[in-house]
């Protein structure tokens, strides 16, 4: 496997990450409302793909920090960022959510969690610990996110169906967390939903309901996946 991957404006070295470059990750990066947010927090970074895309997408005056406990990881999110267009907005944090700390609320929190929690583990440690919910569960990513997000700000995530349900329920029985926008993921039309793209605040407002597809036909993108990624994917 190419030890990077290069988008138009930044290329992400992943060669120690226990989690590639994927499609979860631009499909978030992309979609995620940035508007009037000028602090936010990336939580489990990983290489900074996300962090990166949002720091194309946002002004010079905007901050944002990513966190990560992944020893490969860090390395490389460090690499990715000293090189990057925007290393003097984007600040890298070697440590697990529960244990960040910060002074400043945020106006937008993002995330790509590990979300396998009941599934079968994978042999590579590094892997299991980016794609099960052992070291960062529901509950605890939902505390985190609350004790660190203004009372103006949002959160974004994906996850898949079933864990996105139980995520959402999550939300607002214990926190007052509402899904204010919701994105259903398929790689054709009449497949299954494979994602769920969703964005939480603490304020009351009626959900916007999105759909996206990878394909339209055959091996052709779609035309809203294109206008979502052509400012990032080197060949859309």
């Amino acid at each position: 496997m190419n030890d990077y991957f290069h988008f138009k404006n930044f290329a992400v070295c992943h060669k120690r990450s226990s989690m590639k470059v994927g499609t979860d990750g631009v499909l978030l990066g992309a979609w995620a409302n940035v508007n009037g947010a000028n602090t936010i927090l990336d939580i489990g970074t990983g290489s900074g793909v996300i962090a990166l895309m949002i720091a194309q997408r946002t002004g010079p005056n905007v901050q944002i920090d990513a966190v990560e406990i992944n020893d490969g990881a860090v390395m490389d999110a460090s690499e990715n960022f000293s090189i990057s267009p925007w290393k003097e907005k984007v600040f890298l944090h070697h440590t697990t959510i529960q244990s960040f700390e910060t002074k400043s609320k945020y106006d937008l929190i993002i995330t790509n969690p590990p979300y396998f929690s009941n599934s079968f583990k994978p042999p590579d440690k590094n892997r299991q610990v980016a794609r099960h919910a052992e070291d960062l569960k529901p509950d605890e990513l939902l505390h985190s996110v609350c004790n660190l997000l203004s009372p103006t700000g949002r959160l974004a995530i994906i996850l898949p169906p079933f864990e996105g349900a139980i995520f959402k329920s999550m939300a607002l029985e214990r926190n007052a967390f509402h899904s204010i926008r919701e994105c259903v993921f398929r790689s054709r039309e009449h497949k299954p939903v494979e994602r769920l793209l969703m964005e939480f605040s603490f304020q009351t407002i009626s959900t916007v309901n999105e759909e996206l597809f990878l394909y339209r036909q055959g091996d052709e993108l779609s035309e809203s996946y294109r206008n979502l990624t052509k400012d990032f994917y080197l060949k859309v």
